[in-house]
């Protein structure tokens, strides 16, 4: 099999998913390839807690780190045929958490529309393959099915990424659909295709940014047929950190090199993502929060580049390089941002180096990089 940067979860956790579904064999909607117990225990893990199955035990790991009430509701709302909206600022998992849900629901995640200002209502009902139809006419064999149709009609899970960026009249297709469970097809009227029913087991996930939620509102009729879920950054910084660490060392490695970033360095980018995402240092000092986005995505993908200019780029110390890429996150909306990181460093960072922090004297002296 040609190599993935990134397997989808439903192959890289294949394993699990098979020991799940073998070791509770206990009631599940139609359709589900795991009972809503399991599938909670697949999104959440088992709390290291060994699992007991026919093959034997074994510790499902946690894959969405975040309240696991949370989950449960998400995994009941699906369970009911409730469409499910999970709405958070960006970078908070909403679209990891949707994959998840769907690979232990169904057994893929791939039924999935990226919505865009581009998007169109084909995209959501149906299209035409045009050369098929210029050749023999409508027919159910030029008919281009939808994600959404073809989950309607396997009973599997659909997902639409960033709703609210789609176009109103784009996003009004939905509401029949989520209501009346089928797509007409008029162009087939009159064949056994003109109308796709949905079979028992379909439900959809959707997920929409807080901070595009201006772009394109939802309608008050689209509202109703979704269950609302916020997905909150992480609150526990011991659960970010090691986050953040296993996902930079799986990236560098991703890239042929070794992970080779000391725990301190991760340690110290971590809280100060924190402070400026809070506008609160961990002491209770205030910082003022800059428009970027500092979240747990952003965390990772600095930690990563870290790691791999420590790989490739060997010499100066990593923790010199984390005032040039802050510098890169926080300038991503908003160049007067700039400002505001830099008074973070004469603020909370300054008074941890005068306390004498190592890591923050060392990085304090590093001040002069955001007056570039």
């Amino acid at each position: 099999m040609t190599a993935r940067q990134i397997d989808p979860p439903e192959h890289r956790y294949a394993d699990e998913l098979a020991f799940l579904a073998a070791a509770d064999t206990g009631p599940r909607p139609p359709g589900w390839r795991l009972t809503p117990r399991a599938v909670v225990t697949f999104v959440a893990g088992s709390g290291g807690t060994p699992v007991d199955g026919a093959q034997g035990r074994r510790v499902i790991e946690a894959k969405f780190v975040g309240d696991r009430a949370l989950v449960e509701r998400c995994v009941v709302t699906l369970a009911g045929e409730r469409g499910l909206l999970l709405v958070g600022e960006p970078g908070t998992a909403k679209s990891m958490l949707s994959e998840l849900l769907a690979a232990a629901i169904c057994g893929t995640s791939a039924l999935a529309v990226q919505g865009t200002a581009g998007t169109t209502e084909d995209q959501l009902r149906y299209g035409w393959n045009y050369a098929l139809l210029l050749a023999k006419g409508p027919s159910t064999e030029s008919l281009v099915p939808s994600p959404i149709l073809t989950a309607m009609s396997t009973g599997a899970v659909a997902r639409v990424e960033e709703i609210t960026r789609c176009l109103p009249e784009v996003q009004d297709a939905l509401v029949s659909i989520m209501s009346e469970r089928r797509i007409s097809v008029p162009e087939l009227a009159g064949t056994d295709g003109a109308v796709g029913y949905a079979v028992p087991g379909f439900c959809l996930i959707a997920t929409a940014n807080l901070r595009d939620r201006g772009v394109s509102e939802m309608s008050a009729a689209l509202k109703r047929r979704f269950n609302f879920e916020v997905v909150p950054p992480i609150s526990d910084f011991d659960a970010e950190l090691a986050l953040v660490t296993r996902q930079a060392r799986a990236a560098v490695e991703r890239g042929g090199a070794p992970f080779a970033v000391d725990d301190a360095v991760l340690d110290t980018l971590v809280t100060a993502f924190r402070d400026l995402r809070t506008g609160q240092s961990a002491e209770g000092w205030e910082v003022e929060r800059p428009s970027s986005v500092m979240s747990t995505a952003e965390a990772v993908a600095v930690a990563a580049s870290i790691g791999l200019s420590a790989a490739y780029l060997p010499g100066p110390d990593p923790l010199s390089l984390l005032p040039g890429h802050l510098l890169g996150v926080v300038r991503k909306d908003d160049p007067a941002d700039a400002a505001r990181l830099l008074a973070y460093w004469d603020g909370a960072l300054r008074r941890r180096a005068e306390a004498g922090a190592r890591m923050w004297r060392q990085l304090w002296e590093h001040r002069d990089v955001l007056r570039d």
